[in-house]
């Protein structure tokens, strides 16, 4: 299947953790955050984390998963489904009060931006890494983008061990696009939240820290 253009990219965090990506003037990396004094509330699993922090990034520039910035190639991800069904241990997040930073793999890669990207979860010990832009169609845009749609991509994720071509894809579908270090926030094309009262609440964020980036509205982007 032809590669989508432009590719988005999505990254989800908590509307609790803006104040602080705004006043960094980026989203920095899990490693780059604590380096800077940042903590930022939680909204991962914990064993997940632990391999991100020690998984090594086999491309230049190396480091672990940890010194980059994750992208999910779809909204509505398994781990937002997680956060929201409250099995994330010590997250007391649910959808809600989770937004999506929105951008384009031509935008975050514009000024020779350090990136590695993978064809699933970067954690797993059969995951492809690749840093040519052109190995895109390594990514399982069939199943990100087969009907039935939300704003262009599969409403459904779960692994269907029935059938073969759905027993890996939730695995599949949690692909991910790496940023070294930090994304400035001027990378970004919009933030989705799931209603119009977050939208104000993350309008009166951004204004109070004088970043000018759209809000919106997008309910198609959760469950």
């Amino acid at each position: 299947m032809p590669v989508p253009n432009p590719v988005r990219l999505f990254h989800i965090t908590a509307i609790a953790n803006l104040p602080a990506i705004c006043a960094a003037g980026a989203l920095l990396s899990k490693n780059a955050g604590a380096a800077a004094g940042i903590d930022y509330q939680n909204i991962a699993h914990q064993g997940a984390q632990g391999a991100r922090a020690a998984r090594a990034v086999p491309n230049r520039p190396g480091g672990v998963v940890h010194d980059y910035v994750p992208f999910y190639f779809a909204p509505r991800s398994p781990m937002l489904f997680a956060i929201n069904g409250g099995r994330v241990a010590n997250c007391q997040w649910r959808q809600g009060d989770i937004v999506h930073l929105e951008t384009t793999v031509d935008r975050v890669v514009a000024g020779d931006m350090p990136f590695v990207f993978y064809d699933r979860n970067a954690t797993l010990a059969f995951a492809r890494s690749f840093t040519d832009l052109a190995r895109l169609d390594a990514v399982a845009w069939d199943l990100l983008t087969e009907h039935p749609t939300l704003d262009g991509f599969c409403a459904y994720w779960l692994n269907k061990h029935s059938v073969e071509r759905y027993a890996d894809r939730m695995e599949r579908r949690q692909a991910e696009f790496l940023l070294h270090d930090r994304v400035p926030l001027g990378k970004f094309v919009r933030i989705g939240v799931i209603d119009e009262n977050r939208a104000a609440n993350v309008r009166t964020i951004l204004a109070a820290a004088g970043v000018n980036l759209p809000v919106e509205a997008k309910p198609e982007w959760y469950f």
